[in-house]
């Protein structure tokens, strides 16, 4: 098994430069403005359609159709580019911001923020659409989705000091999860199948799915998706050196 690995460049532990990862203004201000301008859109929609449906008697929901007809143009527009922000405002909460500095690593994502020290990272790669720091013990420290530029990432961390792959280094170890499968720690079987059931339901980016990706990780398994599939490989588990 091979990895490509970009040499780490940073300047020693006596640096006190930070670097800091988030989304752009003029990206910011776009996911704002398509947010706006789309709820703006369907809320002129609303109106030309009430009006349409009040018309038609076999049609349902006449009661709101006929209020909404009654309502100016303007007013649905203006509740849908109220939405449309509301929305943006989410979008932007959600987005991950990062900052480096040469002894630690901050993450911040959905109002949670996480920090590591250095010393704790071993290997920092993206899967797909999702930044991974592994630890020493082969354990994932943490899988943040990431939506930054990947070579822009990738010189910010190869320029405190990190160690970057270009794919992940346990790739090949990852086996497809079924139910009693062998090899599993006590317990990890549990937790995969009441994992799968929110996949099915609600998708990776569920709570229950990260909750309990984190309570694999402490029983020493490390559980990645395709296509709400799970696979999985183990490690032995040791104290990270976290914050």
């Amino acid at each position: 098994m091979t990895t490509s690995m970009r040499k780490a460049r940073g300047q020693g532990p006596q640096s006190h430069r930070v670097t800091v990862l988030s989304q752009s203004t003029w990206t910011t201000l776009g996911i704002y403005a398509g947010f706006v301008l789309a709820g703006a859109g369907l809320g002129w929609l609303v109106s030309p359609l009430a009006h349409w449906l009040v018309t038609l008697p076999w049609a349902p929901l006449q009661g709101p159709a006929e209020l909404l007809a009654s309502l100016p143009a303007a007013v649905p527009a203006t509740a849908g580019s109220a939405a449309g922000l509301v929305l943006g405002l989410v979008a932007q909460h959600e987005q991950l911001a990062i900052r480096l500095s040469d002894d630690r690593v901050v993450l911040t994502s959905k109002g949670r923020e996480r920090t590591f020290s250095h010393d704790a990272v071993a290997t920092v790669f993206r899967d797909g659409g999702r930044l991974v720091l592994l630890g020493h013990d082969g354990g994932e420290l943490t899988r943040q989705e990431c939506d930054l530029n990947a070579d822009r990432v990738a010189d910010a961390f190869t320029g405190h000091g990190y160690a970057w792959a270009d794919t992940d280094p346990h790739k090949d170890e990852f086996r497809r999860w079924v139910p009693a499968t062998p090899g599993l720690p006590e317990g990890a079987d549990a937790l995969l199948t009441a994992r799968q059931k929110s996949l099915e339901k609600n998708g990776a980016s569920d709570e229950d799915v990260r909750e309990l990706r984190e309570e694999l990780a402490r029983l020493g398994v490390v559980v990645r998706d395709e296509k709400r599939r799970q696979y999985w490989r183990t490690f032995r588990r040791s104290d990270p050196i976290a914050e």
